[in-house]
């Protein structure tokens, strides 16, 4: 039997036929189906005609489960008729010491970080913290009883970290640097979309430099799990602080 024939076959390389294209249409069609939902959703609660502010925590949560399903979907069904899936493409794994990396990163970020970083942007601004707060404490304060405050850490400290990563810094991010951007560029592009997808103009700039981080502990670990870890501590300093407030 000669070598040849003896010798494996040799192996295809991977394939990643999605791009920029697939994440700019993923994008939109994350929010026409969260509007969508969330619309539904009220409207089958009856609530229609209440004020966001006032829907009890359940109804919201249930309302942001689109959100949080098509930011999942999306790159899903993408990387897997274009390419080789979540786990080669997007990196989507976490290792025991990410916990203690990224967590202990995301926890630093929020606190004392953040604060250091709003002090004189506040006073600039004539703001208080309880203005930064705001958007996260119309929540905590819905958060009656024990299913409120587990609704409320599943959508902020749970939910929201691992498929905005997922999206964001696993498929935006990757996509532009696939594209030709430098890395430290596409971290910033895409921090920036994400600082500013919240709509949340005072806390604009916190959002980018967590995306920011986020991006950084992507690129250099080559898989998700420090920033999704980074992402829940991240989240999960701003639950435990309102709740105990």
């Amino acid at each position: 039997m000669t070598e040849a024939a003896t010798a494996p076959p040799e192996v295809p390389p991977d394939e990643r036929r999605w791009g920029l294209g697939d994440v700019v249409g993923g994008w939109f069609a994350v929010q026409l189906v969260s509007a969508v939902w969330g619309i539904g959703v009220i409207a089958v609660a009856g609530r229609s005609g209440d004020d966001f502010d006032q829907l009890p925590l359940s109804l919201v949560a249930i309302a942001q489960l689109g959100l949080a399903v098509a930011f999942f979907f999306v790159p899903y069904v993408v990387t897997r008729t274009k390419g080789n899936g979540l786990v080669a493409d997007l990196g989507v794994r976490v290792k025991a010491r990410d916990v203690w990396h990224g967590g202990l990163a995301g926890a630093l970020l929020q606190f004392p970080g953040l604060a250091l970083v709003y002090w004189p942007l506040l006073e600039l601004l004539d703001k208080t913290t309880a203005d930064l707060d705001g958007p996260a404490r119309s929540l905590s304060d819905r958060a009656d009883g024990v299913v409120g405050v587990l609704l409320l850490v599943l959508i902020v400290g749970v939910l929201a970290p691992v498929f905005e990563e997922i999206f964001y810094r696993g498929f935006m991010q990757q996509a532009l640097v696939k594209r030709g951007l430098p890395p430290a560029l596409g971290i910033g592009v895409t921090a920036l979309v994400f600082g500013i997808s919240h709509l949340q103009l005072l806390q604009l700039p916190g959002l980018v430099l967590a995306g920011a981080l986020f991006g950084t502990l992507a690129h250099r670990a080559g898989r998700l799990g420090p920033a999704i870890t980074a992402h829940v501590a991240f989240n999960m300093v701003t639950v435990v602080a309102l709740l105990a407030a």
